[in-house]
């Protein structure tokens, strides 16, 4: 066993597991894609450490716990389709679309977004949809969506989001200001009912441009 391999097998076994991440599609399905594949040769080597990594443009990838949690959340079957706001490097946009029918991804640097193609290439995973800008306050979808995963923080979880849900359909958001942030999902009951379940309190940074603008609120 690799050194990489026994360290990506910890992270399954000692970070994830421990701290309640037990669903089986996810696991299997962090354990089928290298997060060491998605950063910098030169971090490779903390890939599966509990942090998160720098992946440029002064963005990061979110620790495997955030991560694994905030995909845990979702409830995702194959028959899902997904809008990720913020592809970032990639990673999670793989785990997603391993789990869903589709996926939704909106980067707002195209430097990642293109970096993040030809990554996810490799995997051959033909199911995600790219797109470049400025998602801050929703995206147009030809359609609903079932789910919404916003893979940065938030003030406030925009209204423009949980209109794009489904009845049924859930987001997943870290919400809030710093130290005190929350994750959180919210789940669309009825047309216009949207019920909020607090999972856990948590840090990250702020998607690109929300902390300037958290006038959107439900």
């Amino acid at each position: 066993m690799t050194a990489e391999s026994n360290a990506h097998r910890n992270m399954i076994w000692q970070q994830l597991r421990p701290n309640d991440v037990s669903d089986p599609a996810v696991l299997q399905t962090l354990e089928k894609i290298n997060r060491a594949d998605f950063v910098a040769p030169e971090l490779a080597e903390l890939a599966y450490a509990d942090t998160a990594l720098a992946i440029g443009c002064d963005q990061y990838l979110l620790s495997p716990l955030q991560e694994a949690r905030m995909l845990q959340a979702l409830q995702l079957s194959n028959q899902d389709v997904v809008l990720e706001v913020g592809t970032g490097s990639g990673y999670f946009t793989a785990l997603l679309a391993s789990l869903a029918s589709k996926v939704y991804s909106v980067e707002f640097y195209q430097a990642l977004s293109d970096s993040a193609l030809r990554r996810l290439q490799l995997l051959r995973l033909n199911n995600i949809d790219f797109s470049v800008g400025d998602a801050v306050n929703g995206w147009p979808l030809p359609d609903r969506v079932d789910a919404v995963i916003l893979t940065a923080a938030v003030p406030v979880v925009s209204s423009a989001f949980l209109e794009q849900i489904h009845v049924g359909g859930r987001l997943i958001a870290i919400v809030g200001e710093a130290p005190a942030m929350q994750l959180q999902r919210v789940t669309r009951i009825s047309e216009r009912e949207w019920q909020t379940n607090v999972l856990f309190e948590t840090v990250a940074p702020y998607l690109l441009g929300a902390e300037k603008r958290p006038e959107f609120a439900f």
